[in-house]
């Protein structure tokens, strides 16, 4: 929002230079010097905030938090006023901690006399009186944490973490929407023009299909294809132009006295050498077939002569008739002349040989019947057995591909970058988390709609659709408590307590019969921050299940050879096998009716990023900080069946650079590939959209097909999709855009 405020300002300040508006303008320009909500920039407010205290200013944080508070604060809801006082007492503690932890303990002192008569009431407070003349205050059990650098990070997070989402929700006037408007335009023009590519280059394609085609048929005699047809209408374009008042035309009856109605074979042209009229050249063209006997082809012939005697002896009388109508008809009779001219052409071309039947006498057995009609171009189904027209010279299509992307739709409600994108069960609804702790529940059938929109106090790290109901979600937090949200009558059902030694649950995994969940839970990294490089040495974890019907927890599991971080956790289609990838780069199988790790193996250097069972459930894909992805036998521990080397931004840590050096870095949480419903293609994270790769038995075992493309910020977890031949890809990216493509399966 902040960014889109600063345009908009840009535009207005514009917009008055333009219309010489200049006293406006400096009001404009002193007003936005002096505004305290910074251009709602969560950042600016945050260091504002900290320069009154680093300052000692109580009177002016005193202010500022009351000016947030009149503008911003009250027009939330009741439910939120909680929220608000919690985080006015630590900006007060913040604020005293401060004056302390600098030696300057006047100001600590003043700040207890300012605020006696508003502070002396609240609990919260009570034992905080003391403070100022206890000794050595960071020792004392009862203010050690607040004089902790992660109490001071946690606050500053939560204090930025609210302020995002509160200005996410609020209001937006029409002319904030400009950008977006913009930048929909923008996308929309960019999509029309792929689509009148697309259009072009189909078009061209039928272009040069039609011409193959006409090639074709110059080519080939074209009494062959149809000889009713043709040769009815090339004998009426000859004789229009005769008046011939005692001669007949020859009609369809006279073909027919020699050719069988249906399919036909080509016969062996008869080479008239005496008279040159047209008349005679499209007699000869109708010829019986070199399969007829040699006493037919004489009594043909003999036919053939008289009647074109006939029409020679009445040329004389018809030319001298004709010609005014030839000269007013003269562009006709010169495309008459070139339709005889490629007559001559055909005929010019050698007989074809026919074998001669041995023991016969004077007769020719005739070749077998072909089909003489002209191939279907319109059948979808000739295009990659046969070119058009017969012949490679049609201009044949390339193989099909496997699916056909139909449409791209765009889910734009987010404004930071995804971590997890989920379909449920049915695939009706989906679940999506952003890095803020926002979570959207949205379908898009038939149209995208928000279903949901929750909004957390704690950060959430993970989240997962229950099986059965469908409608309820588990969200994992960083403050080791999972939820059970019912998404329909949008309320938290359940808050579970995990532990809190390892507060951050990393990942969840509800089985297929839907009577519990795993929950994998891991300690805070050594600094406290989540963001934090990653340590040589592997976090500690846990891996629980936790009954969903009674909501308690069922057993720990035993990972061996010592307690660590997983990373990501799936289960196979009856729930009897649990498949878990962890931060020290092992892959561990576990027999879900014993509760026990039945094999485990060392399976990338470094983390595993993602891990999911194979179609045929032999063997399973991962993903890892190696930037490797494998394909592992369940049945042979540790033997992989193929590998492929795959790039970065298909595996992580994911970078969206920006202007002034500015760099955001991701840590992979969400799910890093998914495979269609026959499990012959997966999906994966690129850069720009998602990509299709066809699952292959030999070297390379990816192979490329299919680029959705789509984003302009790298891709950071994916999802499929599949009902009948037609699948959903989302694909999200940390923009917080997530593309929805829609596409064809091409069955073989």
């Amino acid at each position: 929002m902040g960014s889109a405020v600063e345009r908009t300002d840009e535009h207005v300040r514009e917009y008055l230079i333009y219309r010489g508006f200049t006293s406006t303008l400096k009001h404009l320009d002193s007003e936005v010097k002096a505004d305290k909500e910074k251009g709602f920039r969560v950042d600016k407010i945050i260091d504002q905030l900290q320069q009154f205290i680093q300052s000692f200013d109580l009177f002016g944080l005193k202010e500022y938090w009351l000016y947030l508070d009149r503008r911003l604060f009250c027009r939330l809801e009741d439910v939120y006023r909680s929220t608000v006082n919690k985080l006015r007492t630590s900006l007060y503690r913040y604020y005293v901690i401060n004056t302390i932890q600098k030696g300057n303990l006047e100001k600590t002192q003043e700040f207890f006399q300012k605020q006696a008569t508003e502070l002396q009431g609240q609990v919260e407070w009570r034992d905080w009186f003391i403070l100022p003349f206890i000794p050595t205050p960071e020792q004392n059990p009862a203010f050690s944490p607040y004089f902790s650098r992660q109490w001071a990070d946690t606050f500053l997070v939560s204090l930025h973490n609210f302020l995002s989402v509160l200005f996410q929700c609020m209001p937006q006037p029409v002319l904030l929407s400009f950008d977006a408007e913009v930048q929909k335009m923008i996308s929309l023009t960019e999509e029309n023009e792929q689509l009148r590519q697309v259009l072009f280059a189909l078009q061209t394609e039928s272009r040069d299909q039609r011409d193959a085609d006409e090639m074709v048929h110059h080519k080939l005699p074209v009494y062959v294809q149809n000889m009713d047809r043709l040769g009815d209408t090339e004998l009426d374009l000859v004789s229009s132009q005769r008046a011939v008042s005692n001669t007949s035309t020859p009609s369809r009856n006279f073909f027919s006295t020699f050719l069988p109605q249906g399919r036909r074979t080509p016969g062996k042209p008869h080479q008239v050498t005496t008279g040159s009229s047209p008349s005679q050249v499209a007699v000869s063209r109708k010829e019986p077939p070199s399969s007829q006997p040699a006493k037919s082809k004489e009594t043909i012939q003999t036919k053939e002569v008289k009647l074109a005697a006939s029409q020679a002896s009445s040329e004389p009388a018809s030319s001298q008739s004709q010609q005014p109508t030839n000269q007013s008809t003269h562009p006709r009779h010169k495309r008459i002349q070139e339709h005889e001219k490629e007559r001559k052409e055909l005929f010019s071309k050698p007989p074809p040989q026919t074998p001669e039947r041995k023991g016969d006498a004077g007769e020719v057995e005739p070749p077998a019947e072909t089909s003489s009609e002209p191939a279907d171009c319109s059948s979808p189904s000739s295009w990659n057995s046969r070119s058009c027209g017969g012949g490679t010279e049609g201009g044949g299509l390339s193989a099909e591909q496997p699916f056909i992307k139909l449409s791209q739709e765009e889910y734009g409600e987010h404004h930071s970058s995804i971590m997890h994108c989920r379909v449920d069960c049915s695939g009706r609804r989906v679940a999506s988390l952003d890095v803020d702790g926002v979570i959207k529940v949205w379908s898009f059938n038939p149209i995208i709609q928000t279903k949901a929109t929750i909004m957390s106090k704690s950060p959430l790290l993970s989240l997962e659709w229950a099986t059965k109901p469908d409608r309820l979600l588990l969200l994992g937090s960083g403050v080791g408590t999972v939820r059970l949200y019912d998404t329909d009558a949008k309320k938290n059902l359940y808050e579970m307590n995990i532990d809190e030694t390892h507060p951050r649950i990393l990942s969840l995994a509800c089985s297929p019969s839907g009577s519990s969940f795993v929950c994998s839970a891991a300690a805070l990294n050594r600094s406290g921050v989540e963001s934090a490089p990653r340590l040589p040495i592997p976090v500690s974890g846990q891996l629980l299940l936790w009954d969903t019907k009674t909501v308690k927890q069922q057993l720990q599991f035993s990972l061996e050879p010592e307690p660590v971080a997983i990373n990501c956790t799936a289960f196979n289609h009856n729930g009897n096998l649990l498949v878990t990838g962890a931060a020290d780069g092992v892959i561990r199988l576990f027999d879900m009716q014993r509760y026990e790790s039945a094999m485990s193996w060392r399976a990338h250097d470094g983390e595993v990023y993602s891990v999911e069972f194979s179609y045929d459930e032999n063997t399973v894909f991962s993903i890892g900080e190696d930037g490797k992805f494998i394909q592992w036998n369940i049945h042979r521990c540790g033997v992989k069946q193929s590998e492929q080397v795959l790039p970065q931004d298909a595996t992580g840590p994911f970078v969206l650079s920006g202007y002034s050096g500015y760099k955001q870095v991701q840590i992979p949480r969400g799910r890093l590939f998914a495979f269609d419903s026959e499990g012959q293609h997966v999906l994966t994270c690129s850069s720009s959209g998602g990509l299709i790769y066809r699952l292959t038995n030999g070297e390379p075992a990816l192979e490329s097909v299919l680029s959705l493309g789509g984003h302009k910020a790298p891709v950071v977890t994916v999802d499929w999709c599949s009902a009948v031949d037609c699948g959903t890809c989302l694909t999200a990216s940390m923009d917080g855009k997530i593309k929805l493509s829609t596409l064809l399966a091409q069955k073989s």
